[in-house]
């Protein structure tokens, strides 16, 4: 397998991976240029003013939280429109250097960060903090956006924000967990292997879950596993590169061997190498599955399209464990440092956490908790709705102190370079766990140079 380049080249030149996923998507011309250093000119209290804006969005492929928001700010303030473009994330994470270097946006969905600071990519968004009043927010909402000079995050300058917090887990279609004798979530671990055989011998597929192409889909299944069998702590010490860090420990290798287990168990869809977000997304709501692994931003969407029929829950704890946890993190978007209008695009993001309009967006789009102040406005939502379930969930995380990042951010070239190829390899039957973890340590340990 070949190992990745150092993480400090890699925020100049790290977008030759790109032969390496074969992605079809286009990159932007340019190169060689050097890194932006900044906008010169920033006004943390400008806003957008009122002369006509365009701000230029690069966006996640079939997400429509931004699109509605932009929309309805667009309705609240008619001088600004959005220039919007979409890929798929491992295609934003492959382009995200060249991107922000040669057509730098003015809003943009953000991989992994450290290397595209390190590269003096994005925007500082301290100033904006403090004129907005983000610093009196919780703290955990902006610690996992924070970059330090060594390219750690959890602290140091704001380099991103979210729309939300977003959140993983199991939906369930509750129409085939009736015929299988499931009528609530289950409570353990071994309970929910129980379903899974279940649907197997009803002639129901468990689960379709996304793993082809570009994309490491068996990663939300295995981080869900990993917050059952051990704490979430070390993995997040991982991501954030804390020195001396594994991914490769006793409990992250046992629900890497559980996850093994389903896939030998024939409990995921036969073709889930080839299989895409959105087909397993059709899937799901055509009743073709039990059960998928997604997030919380699906739950306007299933409301919408299987009324009263979707349910969630996050992967349960080991039989007799309390142990609990998912990843949760902000959909985080930044501003490129070369942006044209930073001002408008930073009061944007504020716009999002703080207009009440937007929050009711972002739960009854985005399913998932906004941004903002521990007290700001929160819509009421349908007690008997799937987004009523991931917000739950979301709640419980918090109370735990349960939420990690995805292991997919942990560097810029860990997503497609590493965790996906050997997750497939593991769903191809051609790896086991143990290769996989180790693999990804050994790629995680030369590209940040430990």
């Amino acid at each position: 397998m070949s190992r990745i380049p150092h993480r400090r080249m890699l925020s100049l030149s790290a977008v030759g991976v790109g032969a390496l996923l074969a992605l079809t998507a286009c990159a932007p011309p340019g190169g060689g240029q050097s890194a932006p250093t900044g906008s010169a000119d920033i006004d943390p209290t400008a806003g957008c003013g009122t002369e006509d804006v365009v701000l230029d969005m690069y966006i996640e492929t079939g997400f429509p939280l931004p699109k509605e928001l932009a929309t309805a700010f667009t309705a609240q303030y008619p001088n600004v429109t959005f220039d919007i473009r979409e890929d798929q994330f491992a295609v934003i994470t492959q382009n995200a250097p060249r991107v922000l270097q040669d057509s730098p946006p003015d809003l943009m969905r953000l991989p992994q960060m450290s290397a595209l600071t390190e590269g003096g990519l994005l925007l500082d968004l301290d100033p904006y903090a403090e004129a907005y009043g983000w610093t009196e927010w919780p703290e955990s909402q902006l610690e996992q956006l924070r970059v330090d000079d060594e390219g750690r995050r959890g602290s140091g300058p704001l380099y991103g924000m979210g729309l939300n917090f977003s959140m993983t887990g199991v939906f369930y279609n509750k129409e085939l967990a009736e015929q299988i004798g499931m009528t609530e979530a289950p409570a353990t671990l071994e309970e929910f292997d129980g379903y899974l055989q279940a649907a197997k011998d009803a002639g129901i597929t468990p689960i379709a879950q996304f793993n082809g192409g570009a994309t490491g889909g068996l990663l939300f299944p295995l981080q869900g596993l990993m917050a059952s069998y051990g704490p979430t702590a070390p993995i997040n010490e991982w991501i954030f590169q804390a020195p001396g860090a594994t991914i490769d420990t006793p409990e992250t290798l046992a629900a890497a061997e559980h996850l093994q287990g389903w896939i030998d168990a024939g409990y995921f869809a036969d073709d889930i190498n080839s299989l895409d977000y959105s087909q397993m997304m059709s899937r799901f709501i055509g009743g073709e599955s039990l059960f998928v692994f997604s997030g919380d931003w699906e739950s306007g969407n299933l409301d919408a399209q299987m009324p009263g029929n979707a349910g969630f829950f996050l992967v349960p704890p080991l039989e007799g464990s309390e142990q609990m946890g998912a990843m949760s993190a902000p959909l985080t978007y930044g501003i490129a440092a070369g942006a044209e209008n930073p001002d408008c695009a930073a009061f944007f993001l504020d716009w999002i956490a703080t207009d009440e309009e937007a929050r009711t967006i972002t739960v009854e789009v985005g399913g998932s908790h906004p941004m903002g102040p521990a007290d700001a406005f929160m819509p009421e939502v349908d007690p008997e709705s799937v987004t009523a379930a991931t917000l739950a969930a979301g709640n419980t995380i918090n109370e735990v102190n349960g939420a990690m990042d995805f292991i997919a951010n942990a560097t810029g070239a860990i997503y497609a370079q590493s965790w996906t190829p050997n997750v497939q390899r593991l769903a191809a039957g051609e790896e086991d766990a143990a290769t996989v973890l180790s693999n990804v340590q050994a790629d995680y340990e030369q590209e940040i140079g430990d």
